[in-house]
């Protein structure tokens, strides 16, 4: 998922850094820069990642089932996470902000009511309106059958849509090249008063397809799978009702939560104002070693902590937010010896709802507080019950937009710590669809790892990995039961030991980022159609 960063902010940027070439010698592999991530590795384990898994499935019993932003399970999750965090001797800072808060009411229904009745699997799109809407259907330049690579514009230009009649009338578009929110927008533009977007059809876009639009808008939105889609588009004369009941409020409040390394390590206290409500520190674990690190460059390591409304989120994201809580906890453990960066933990809020929890912290920051981050790393859903050990392409090497400067070097990290270990792994797009998106668009070097969502396994990949082929890789994503069950131990643990090797790397690597070489202002990478594993995961907008 991907939204754009303010305009001003990304001129600001432009204006004040300067492009360049970074020098990341092989990702800091000497045995020496090993160390601390080799430690790491050792010390995280899947007991340590379980125990904050736990407390997540506990807050969200005791809220509705849920850990989304602007709900009280959140609030509960942030609370822990700041705890845990303080106690550990990081100093928190909690950064609130307002964003556009959605939910379902109750759930969406789609039924032909002529030629004959029908009753179709369907979810509502993120930002859908409510409404109940019963009508014509009118099929918006398809290409049925579709094409073998994604290709279809159905409902991205105006003058797609032929005006809708007074009549109430219900518009079929088609998954493919363009965002759902141009579809929605030219449909509203055209009169019609309900919009069904169907799966493309080509490999791995055929499920019942749901996403976000970005922004609220004011008719019902809802999602079918190709073959539905593509039998009620062949349908002579096929008339359906439309129902959405949803929840909307424009200015509802939620936060990151952010832990920077002890001030006393590094002599100068916050790196970036963060627009904190407030911040709190509290005596570390012994900590009294002073340290100061090569030119502020701060390793972000990062990890979105909500869940959709509709579950707990205990893989997508509790897996991820408790892996990197496990590896802040150890590394404080450590005694913050042998850095040579400081570290940043961050837990971000509304990811769910467009990657807003990272938009606003990047775009809060002025262009020197830009500059003096190291990298970016980005971990997002990490236990997989069907899983795959994905790194994300920082090279381009699969064909798609290669990540800033010193992207590839963190994808080398990963993908020599599994080899060395003897397991294999494979590049996943790098496209800017989860919380890394924010920081590549500034220019910041990014990596990170995931382990799969509603995509589906291969035969390939199973005989590689293990799990079932044709299978999702998570089937209970953004579902009531993505829970406690839905982990696989031995995915938290295999790629929770990378995340905290990666972690520790970065952190003492000798040869890192000079400031004067790393790359500075906006990346300008072009849009990606979609990403082809994850393709409706986080909401996507394609």
């Amino acid at each position: 998922m991907r939204r754009t960063i303010a305009v001003a902010t990304t001129v600001a940027v432009m204006a004040a850094l300067s492009a360049g070439t970074p020098a990341l010698a092989h990702g800091g592999k000497s045995h020496q820069d090993r160390e601390l991530g080799t430690r790491l590795a050792r010390a995280v384990t899947v007991d340590g990642v379980l125990k904050h898994a736990r407390a997540f499935q506990r807050i969200a019993d005791r809220n509705d089932g849920n850990r989304a932003s602007g709900l009280p399970g959140y609030d509960a999750s942030a609370d822990y996470v700041a705890t845990r965090l303080e106690r550990a001797g990081y100093e928190v800072t909690r950064q609130t902000f307002t964003f556009p808060f959605w939910r379902d009411v109750a759930p969406p229904t789609l039924a032909q009511t002529a030629p004959g009745s029908v009753d179709y699997e369907t979810g509502s799109f993120t930002y859908s309106g409510s409404g109940d809407v019963t009508g014509a259907v009118v099929p918006v330049d398809l290409t049925l059958p579709p094409t073998p690579e994604p290709s279809s514009t159905s409902g991205c230009e105006a003058a797609d849509f032929t005006p809708a009649p007074a009549a109430p009338t219900v518009a079929l578009v088609q998954r493919g090249s363009c965002d759902f929110a141009v579809k929605v927008a030219n449909a509203v533009a055209a009169g019609y008063d309900a919009v069904i977007i169907f799966n493309e059809g080509n490999p791995g876009r055929t499920d019942l397809t749901t996403g976000t639009l970005g922004a609220p808008v004011t008719v019902p939105v809802v999602g079918l799978s190709f073959a539905d889609g593509s039998a009620l588009a062949q349908t002579a004369g096929a008339q359906v009702r439309v129902t959405t009941q949803t929840e909307t409020d424009l200015q509802r409040e939620t936060e990151n939560v952010i832990a920077d390394l002890p001030a006393r390590h590094h002599g100068q206290g916050h790196h970036g104002s963060h627009g904190s409500k407030g911040s709190k520190g509290s005596k570390g674990k012994g900590h009294d070693r002073s340290q100061r690190f090569a030119e502020d460059e701060v390793v972000v390591v990062g990890a979105h902590l909500d869940s959709v409304t509709e579950g707990p989120g205990i893989n997508d994201n509790g897996s991820g937010s408790a892996t990197i809580l496990e590896i802040a906890e150890e590394l404080s453990d450590q005694g913050f010896r042998d850095l040579r960066r400081p570290v940043r933990f961050a837990f971000w809020g509304a990811e769910e709802a467009g990657l807003l929890g990272s938009e606003h912290y990047v775009a809060s920051l002025s262009p020197d507080e830009l500059a003096s981050i190291h990298a970016n790393l980005n971990f997002d859903m990490l236990g997989s019950p069907n899983y795959v050990r994905f790194v994300y392409d920082g090279d381009g090497s699969e064909g798609g937009e290669a990540g800033p400067e010193g992207s590839a070097q963190i994808e080398e990290v990963f993908t020599d710590y599994f080899d060395r270990r003897g397991l294999a792994s494979e590049p996943t797009d790098f496209d800017g669809r989860s919380d890394y998106g924010p920081f590549i668009a500034a220019g910041i070097p990014a990596g990170g790892l995931f382990s799969g969502a509603e995509g589906v396994k291969t035969p390939e990949q199973a005989a590689v990995y293990g799990g079932t082929a044709g299978e999702a890789y998570d089937a209970c994503y953004h579902s009531a039961c993505d829970d406690l069950s839905n982990l696989s131990n031995r995915a938290l643990s295999e790629l929770g030991d990378a995340a905290a090797f990666a972690t520790g790397t970065l952190l003492t690597s000798r040869d890192g980022f000079s400031r004067d070489d790393r790359p500075r202002g906006h990346h300008g990478k072009k849009q990606h159609r979609d990403r082809t594993w994850r393709s409706a995961e986080h909401g996507p907008r394609r």
